[in-house]
């Protein structure tokens, strides 16, 4: 068995101490009324002895927690885990399996308000807070499904030329991670994967509020002028000298400004398990919303500034 001073330390848990007291704080509650409605279901009925008594747990709960957060963030195998710990791999397998869903559902942070887990709720924050928001979309690539399977070839990106996954995130001004969507297969359009989340429901309800895209999203930039904007075209071949210095000026604005959801994708790919999945695809969604929320979680700790008029 490792230290456990040396398991919790930030290079293998990707938090700092003080964000891992925090998520202890805030899920050691929701953990331990999710054990004990799994253990009323599987008796039948409440319990029937005294609080405290029974068998204990071979690996706490805070245990539980690092062992989920060095899985995530270096993507060590459960085997492994579990000899670090001092337990055996089904116990990890267990714990992961309990503590991941707590951390996707968390959603994202945001300064003085609840964690942000719809779309609806990205749109309504952006548009009472006056933020401009960012979207974008990342291929995940995950294993191919095995032959003779229906839908075999939805996962097959186009552009990737691999099997993946499709994530679409929206970010700030500051690249902080606001919202990801639950995953879509890699080989539909990003602009399609955003309009099943329901987004042209969110510009119809929240007209004041600007998104910025990539020339991936000019669908609805047709759909929803004003609101959904792209980066202007290009000039046409022939045009004059200083119509197209204008326009490459006007592009380059524009991507500058978008970059920093660029960032928060980058982000997000820091930690192992976003770069290549190689689990079962049934259970990247949770992995991936967890892992945004970890890194969401990080602009509580360090000092927000406010947009500028």
């Amino acid at each position: 068995m490792v230290s456990r001073a040396v398991l919790a330390h930030r290079l293998l848990t990707g938090v700092s101490r003080r964000h891992l007291g925090c998520l202890v704080e805030v899920l050691a509650v929701s953990w331990q009324a999710g054990v004990e409605g799994r253990r009323h279901a599987a008796r039948g009925g409440i319990r029937k002895r005294a609080a405290g008594t029974g068998a204990r747990h071979q690996l706490v709960f805070v245990d539980r927690l690092v062992a989920t957060l060095i899985h995530l963030r270096h993507d060590l195998p459960h085997s492994v885990l579990g000899l670090l710990f001092g337990v055996d791999r089904s116990t990890i397998t267990r714990a992961i399996g309990e503590i991941r869903p707590l951390l996707a559902e968390r959603g994202c942070a945001v300064p003085d308000r609840p964690g942000l887990r719809a779309l609806p709720d990205v749109f309504a924050y952006a548009q009472a807070e006056g933020v401009e928001l960012r979207l974008d979309a990342t291929e995940i690539q995950v294993r191919r499904p095995q032959a003779n399977r229906g839908g075999r070839r939805a996962f097959v990106s186009g552009k990737k030329k691999q099997n993946t996954m499709k994530a679409t995130v929206i970010a700030d001004w500051q690249g902080r991670t606001l919202w990801t969507d639950a995953l879509r297969p890699g080989r539909m359009h990003d602009a399609t994967a955003a309009r099943n989340e329901g987004i042209a429901i969110c510009f119809q309800h929240f007209p004041d509020v600007e998104v910025l895209l990539d020339d991936g999203y000019l669908g609805l930039s047709r759909d929803h002028r004003g609101q959904a904007n792209t980066p202007p075209r290009k000039p046409r071949p022939g045009a004059l000298p200083g119509r197209v210095e204008q326009g490459e000026r006007d592009r380059h604005g524009h991507s500058s400004d978008r970059i920093t959801v660029e960032h928060a994708l980058a982000d997000h790919k820091r930690w192992k398990q976003p770069t290549r999945w190689t689990h079962r695809r049934d259970r990247l969604p949770d992995t991936y919303r967890a892992i945004v929320g970890l890194v969401s979680d990080q602009t509580r700790f360090t000092r927000y500034h406010a947009p500028t008029p």
